[in-house]
């Protein structure tokens, strides 16, 4: 600070100290990350200098402009900057003030005598420069501030910034995420100052922080550079906040009460059986965030500090309403970010935080719903925990006017385990409410089994990225190349608990009622068991590397070539540590360019065409190299008979095993399943041709078009005739609809022992009674896009952004996940486990042909402002899926669990509890069965501030789902329980949108 501090601001200095003394305790186990930045680029007279200082931080840089006058300032951290034209060492016109946005340029033109914020085509928001039509860049991204947070109703979540982008829905809500451009929700990367914190798992999760450790996120939606890779789907990437030369601290209070929360409605089957009761469930959230900045060193050394500690606590009832848990959790999240300017030209961060936490269950098995009343059984209890600490090391230097280098090194880790005190003693009982629910309601809804219910997990992954960044200016040739490297480790056992085995109770549903294991029900065995024997375990590797060339070519002062080439490599490793997959080369060219169609940066037309790889997530090599055990056995159910619980004393049913019906069916065993020799990586391509335009100065609007194609897939294939003649079945890792090489045996019906190559397009597969050889279809998926959008830039008055995106989303598969079934292991979600499961072509899960939103902030006066988010989204295809298909004597899908083996799009009509080869089918296209219906959201809030001159106090209110719609957003798709006849339950709904809450945020900065 500066000298004569005054005393309250060496009160908040003291404040200060306290706040980063604990964080900087709190932090000893650092690992080390890299900044996230944008750049300043114009034109001004040919050889003059161009100086940006960042007057929060001291740091200055000066490039000297070209011959034609443009100039580009590049790995700029984000926030404000001065900018100022120097000729021969003195000023040229005013210094202009401008915004500097995450992954953006900002167009500040310097012309001789005249500043950038006289000139009407440069577009000024207040006294600052904002950067609403990048003229610099080709791809299709959303940048949001943590203050346009602040004025909208948006939950406090990534996930929810994102959905403010256009082109970004709510994917199938069972597995979480969201769905960028068509894709699946396994198929995004989330950045975090540069370091990867994707879970490399499922690919459908990640690691985060509080909504007040961040100031900026940018959503990528389509068009990205050649330095992003991994991703076929978007890209959210957040940078945040640091300190500066002034001290300053706050608090913040978020509270969202059970009370301000409306009720979940019940719902029911045709039938007026029991689907889902939510009607009684509760929950209410709230945390206590303190924060301080500021300098360690003046002008050198910056340190922002978090604290936060969460309080949840929720109550719920399963589906049947028959029992009740109570769900706690209080945890805290660390983070700082400590940032070192050595020099002007060398900067140093360090980035580290942690979101690991715990949720504490009690499961009360005795529960009457009609009174709302908990039984006196005590509870079964539980615990989960998650997340872990991350962090990363960045060090960026400026090598003369013309090179810049940066490296990084980051480590991501997280966790998931789940326990017990009744793992060992306790197996896991449960029934399926379609076909059991009303005799278990029968019998008074007693707890079953006494285990609360959930997988034995011990899981663990951890991720070590090293980036190098380079940036090289040649004349009208910007060169930008780098390599990256990532070793990601999963160390996961889980089983189910007891003696490993978990029991479903079921009843009949047809009287000619065929299990999974092939048997037919017995006569007067009116409800079954299925034991089903599931483990797995292991240490796996993967290793991901790429570098990348690129070059940003301005081929004119207004039209911008920007040429690139990325190649990655993806190897998996099994439980012994040698190479499982192996998949190098991936050569992907990116090719965009931008023209400023009027020269002054309120004008252009872009466009980008570009090949996109997924890698391979590491539950391909946990379930495929590793071993998996996953048995189902069929049991006749003799009833039930009272039992003491072991851990609590309380009463429950265990139920009465008989004879066993049939045999084991062990077919979805694993153990070191073969991988095709020749094995193609997943890529999409994508095509975006767009236009954006000022209006006036805080006006700007655009139209896009986005293309994309998914023309290959890889998963586990079923392959029982690798030569023709049928043996045991393989599930080989391979291209379905593609040629597969495999070592052959005599035994298997080979000419002799050796590789062979087969088209499974049209062979590898031999049907069951009909002994045809047939193959899959080709994978395919494409995605058709119209976007318009229109937007007012924040005046300290008020701000609108509305966008119109029509889209089309066909093929044969949704990605690594299933979200017709539910689904959700990606890369082996049963797409490909018969050639029935793929031989549709049509409208696929996330087709969602149109969506409106909106969003506006107004502010009254000094006192009181508002803020509005609306989301209008049309419903999604219903597609029904049969069990088997013609001329084959094999069930395609599960005839009990409606999630498991795909489906088929072939319904029996006629014959159907006779002899396979004389069922009549009908063809059941996706989409047959209409639509769901669209879905609408409106958000809302008022913020109050304490209109008080040096006090900045605020209490905002916000409500979501001002319209309380709790419309169907998943429906069952199992149209057969069995051939021919039609389950009860399909088309009804599995999820539904949450019900309004609201939630009120009170913070103090000073």
């Amino acid at each position: 600070m500066k000298a004569k501090r005054s005393l309250s601001k060496g009160l908040k200095k003291g404040a200060l100290c306290v706040a980063l003394t604990a964080c900087l305790g709190a932090m000893a186990p650092m690992a080390l990350a890299q900044s996230a930045t944008g750049a300043v680029a114009g034109r001004a007279g040919a050889g003059d200098q161009i100086s940006i200082t960042n007057p929060a931080t001291g740091v200055s840089r000066t490039v000297t402009a070209g011959s034609d006058g443009s100039y580009r300032l590049s790995q700029l951290p984000v926030g404000d900057y001065t900018v100022q034209a120097l000729r021969d060492g003195q000023p040229v016109g005013a210094s202009v003030q401008a915004s500097v946005s995450l992954g953006g340029t900002t167009t500040v033109n310097l012309r001789d005598g005249v500043d950038a914020g006289s000139i009407d085509s440069v577009q000024v928001i207040g006294s600052r420069i904002v950067n609403r039509v990048d003229v610099y860049s080709t791809e299709s991204a959303t940048n949001v501030t943590r203050e346009d947070i602040a004025r909208l109703p948006v939950a406090q979540d990534l996930t929810s910034v994102a959905l403010l982008a256009p082109g970004v829905i709510v994917g199938n809500s069972g597995f979480g995420g969201v769905s960028f451009g068509g894709s699946s929700v396994a198929e995004n990367s989330i950045f975090i100052n540069g370091l990867n914190v994707t879970d490399f798992y499922k690919r459908q999760s990640f690691s985060t922080a509080p909504f007040a450790f961040f100031q900026e996120f940018q959503v990528k939606t389509g068009g990205y550079s050649v330095e992003f890779g991994r991703s076929t789907g978007g890209v959210i990437n957040a940078v945040s906040r640091r300190g500066t030369n002034e001290v300053h601290g706050g608090v913040e209070l978020t509270f969202e009460p059970n009370a301000l929360r409306s009720t979940a409605e019940d719902h029911y089957y045709a039938d007026g059986t029991v689907n889902v009761r939510s009607s009684r469930d509760k929950s209410s959230f709230a945390k206590a965030n303190v924060w301080a900045s500021g300098p360690l060193v003046e002008d050198k050394l910056f340190l922002f500090a978090m604290y936060e500690q969460r309080d949840f606590e929720s109550g719920f009832t399963n589906a049947a309403g028959s029992n009740w848990t109570k769900r706690k959790s209080d945890n805290g999240f660390w983070g700082a970010k400590l940032d070192w300017n050595v020099t002007d030209d060398h900067l140093i961060e360090l980035l580290a935080f942690s979101d690991e936490g715990d949720a504490n269950d009690l499961q009360y098995p005795s529960y009457d719903f009609a009174t709302g009343t908990i039984g006196a059984a005590p509870p079964n209890p539980s615990t989960t925990s998650s997340g872990g600490q991350s962090g990363s090391f960045t060090y960026t230097g400026r090598f003369g006017e013309n090179f810049v280098a940066k490296a990084m090194y980051g480590i991501n880790r997280s966790s998931s385990f789940g326990r017990s005190l009744a793992d060992t003693q306790c197996d896991w009982v449960t029934y399926n409410n379609a076909s059991y629910g009303a005799v278990y309601r029968a019998m008074g809804q007693p707890a079953l089994g006494c285990h609360p219910g959930a997988n034995v997990v011990s899981h663990e992954d951890e991720r070590k990225v090293k980036r190098l960044d380079f940036e090289w200016t040649l004349g009208d040739h910007l060169l930008r190349f780098g390599w990256d490297h990532e070793l990601m480790t999963t160390d996961r056992v889980s089983f189910y608990p007891g003696s490993g085995i978990q029991y479903t109770a079921y009843g009949r549903t047809s009287p000619t009622q065929v299990l999974d294991n092939g048997a037919v029900l017995p006569a007067g065995v009116d409800a079954f068991l299925m034991g089903r024997k599931r483990a797995d375990g292991g240490v796996f590797d993967i290793e991901a590397s790429a570098f990348y060339l690129e070059d940003v070519w301005s081929i004119t002062p207004n039209l911008l070539l920007n040429v690139g080439l990325r190649v990655d490599g993806f190897e998996n490793f099994d439980a012994a540590g040698s190479s499982y997959i192996k998949l190098d080369k991936l050569v992907s060219p990116r090719l965009g360019f931008s023209w400023d169609m009027k020269g002054d940066g309120s004008t252009k037309l872009f466009g980008n065409l570009g090949r996109y790889y997924m890698p391979v997530p590491s539950i391909i090599s946990y379930n495929f190299a590793g071993g998996l055990t996953d048995e189902r056995s069929f049991y006749a159910l003799n009833g039930w008979r009272p039992a003491t619980n072991p851990v609590t004393g309380a009463t429950y049913m265990e139920p009465i095993i008989g004879a066993q019906i049939g045999g084991v069916d062990d077919s979805f065993n694993l153990s070191n399943e073969p991988v095709d020799r020749d094995l193609d990586a997943v890529y999409q391509d994508e095509a975006i041709i767009g236009f954006q335009a000022m209006i006036n100065q805080a006006w700007s609007w655009g139209v896009n078009a986005t293309y994309r194609r998914m023309p290959n897939a890889m998963d586990d294939v079923r392959i029982n005739a690798l030569c023709g003649v049928r043996h045991d079945t393989l599930w080989p890792i391979a291209n379905p609809g593609d040629s597969l090489t495999l070592w052959g045996t005599k035994a298997m019906g080979c000419a002799q022992d050796g590789w062979v190559t087969i088209d499974t397009s049209k062979e590898g597969y031999i049907t069951v009674g009909s002994n045809r050889v047939i193959g899959y279809s080709k994978p395919k998926r494409t995605y058709k896009a119209v976007e318009f959008q229109i937007d007012r830039a924040w005046d300290d008055k008020w701000a609108f952004n509305a966008s119109y995106l029509w889209s089309k989303l066909e093929g044969n598969h949704e990605g690594p996940v299933n979200s017709d079934t539910n689904y959700g292991d990606t890369g082996m979600v049963q797409h490909w486990d018969h050639p029935a499961n793929n031989e549709r072509y049509g409208d696929l899960f996330n087709d969602h042909r149109h969506q409106i939103k909106l969003r506006a902030s107004y502010k009254l006066n000094e006192m009181w402002s508002f803020g509005s988010t609306f989301t209008a989204l049309s419903g999604g295809p219903i597609t029904a899926f049969g069990v088997t298909w013609p001329d084959e004597n094999f069930a395609v899908a599960s005839y009990t669990s409606e999630g498991s083996g795909g489906g088929t799009g072939w319904l029996c009509v006629q014959n159907c509890s006779g002899p396979y080869n004389q069922r009549v089918y009908e063809y059941s296209p996706r989409g047959a069965f209409g639509r769901m219906p669209w879905t609408y959201n409106l958000g809302a809030n008022v913020t109050w501030t304490l209109p008080v001159k040096g006090i900045d106090l605020k209490a905002r209110l916000s409500v979501y789902n001002l319209l309380n719609d709790q419309e169907e957003i998943n429906v069952r798709a199992r149209y057969e329980g069995q051939p021919g006849q039609r389950r009860s339950t399909f088309g009804t709904a599995t999820r539904w949108q949450s019900p309004r809450y609201a939630q009120l945020v009170v913070t103090w900065n000073f």
